[in-house]
C-alpha cells in the first residue's frame, strides 16, 4: 500500500456521507451508521498497513456483524436485494435504498468491490471455509446470478403488484430466510467446487450492480512492471482468479477483485501495490 493517506481519504469519504445523509434527511442514525462503517474500514486498512493480518478479518466481523444481528435481525431491516427492491418500489429513500446507493452502486467506482472483501456478511462466513484458494478451473456458470438477481426483483414487483398485506413483515421473513438459503447453497458450493468464493462468483446477485462500475474502481491493485518478474504466484493464490500481473481495466476477471490483497503478500518482488 503505498499510498500511506489512504485509510484517511477513505474514512473522509464515509465521514462525509455520514454528515450530509444526516443533514439532508434529519435522521442522526445515518450518522452513527456511515461513521462506524467508514471507521471500521480505515482502522482495517490502517493495521494491514502495519502488516496485521487478522485485520481483514476483523473488518468483516465489525462491519457484517453490525448489518446482518443489528440492522437485519434487531431492527428488521432487509439489507439484502430484496429490500432494496422494496424500498425502491415504495419510493422512499432510506435504509437498503442508501445501503445500496453507497456501497453497491457509486461505492465500486471508488473502491471496486471492497465491500465484498470486508463487509459481505456472507463472505464472513464463507471464507471460514477450507477452500481459500480455488482448487478446480472456473466454470462458466455465472449466469445464475442474472437469475436470482430477476428472482428477487419479480419477487418483491409481485407483492406490490398484488397487493399483498403485511409486505414489511414479509420483507423481514425474507430476510431471514433468504439469509439461511444464502448461507447454505454458498457452503454446499464451496465444498462441491472447492472454492471458498464460487457463490460469490456465480451466484450472488448483488454482483450484477458491483460489476460494471468496479471496471472503473479508482482504488485498485496496480503492478510496477519494472519489478515484476511474471512468476505468476499473484493469480495463484487470488481467490476471484484475477491476473495482477496486467494492469489494464480489461485484465482476467479484472472486475471480480475484493481488494483482500493476498496477491500483494504473495509477490515475492513486492511490485503489487494498491
Amino acid at each position: 500500500m503505498k499510498n500511506a493517506a489512504l485509510p484517511l481519504i477513505l474514512w473522509l469519504m464515509f465521514e462525509v456521507i455520514a454528515v450530509l445523509l444526516w443533514l439532508t434527511l434529519d435522521q442522526v442514525f445515518y450518522l452513527y451508521n456511515f461513521s462506524y462503517i467508514g471507521t471500521c474500514l480505515a482502522t482495517g486498512m490502517a493495521l494491514y498497513r502495519k502488516r496485521a493480518k487478522p485485520a481483514r478479518a476483523v473488518v468483516q466481523f465489525a462491519v457484517g456483524l453490525y448489518m446482518l444481528v443489528y440492522l437485519g435481525l434487531l431492527s428488521h431491516e432487509n439489507m439484502q436485494i430484496e429490500g432494496f427492491w422494496y424500498y425502491l418500489f415504495s419510493g422512499v429513500f432510506e435504509a437498503a435504498v442508501i445501503h445500496y446507493a453507497v456501497a453497491k452502486l457509486a461505492g465500486p467506482l471508488v473502491f471496486g468491490r471492497g465491500w465484498c472483501g470486508y463487509a459481505c456478511w456472507t463472505a464472513m462466513v464463507l471464507e471460514r471455509l477450507p477452500y481459500k484458494t480455488p482448487e478446480q478451473p472456473r466454470r462458466k456458470i455465472s449466469f445464475i446470478r442474472y437469475i436470482v438477481f430477476s428472482g428477487s426483483l419479480l419477487f418483491v414487483g409481485a407483492l406490490f403488484v398484488l397487493h399483498v398485506p403485511g409486505v414489511k413483515e414479509i420483507m423481514f421473513w425474507s430476510f431471514i430466510a433468504g439469509n439461511v438459503l444464502y448461507y447454505a447453497v454458498g457452503i454446499a458450493l464451496a465444498l462441491a467446487l472447492k472454492d471458498n468464493h464460487a457463490f460469490c462468483k456465480y451466484v450472488c446477485p448483488v454482483t450484477v450492480f458491483l460489476k460494471p462500475a468496479s471496471y472503473y474502481a479508482w482504488l485498485r491493485v496496480k503492478n510496477d512492471t519494472g519489478k515484476c518478474v511474471g512468476c505468476g504466484k499473484c493469480k495463484k493464490v487470488c481467490p476471484m482468479e484475477v491476473d495482477m500481473r496486467d494492469n489494464s481495466r480489461r485484465r482476467l476477471n479484472g472486475t471480480e477483485c475484493i481488494l483482500c490483497l493476498r496477491c500483494v503478500e504473495a509477490c515475492p518482488v513486492k511490485s503489487l501495490h494498491l
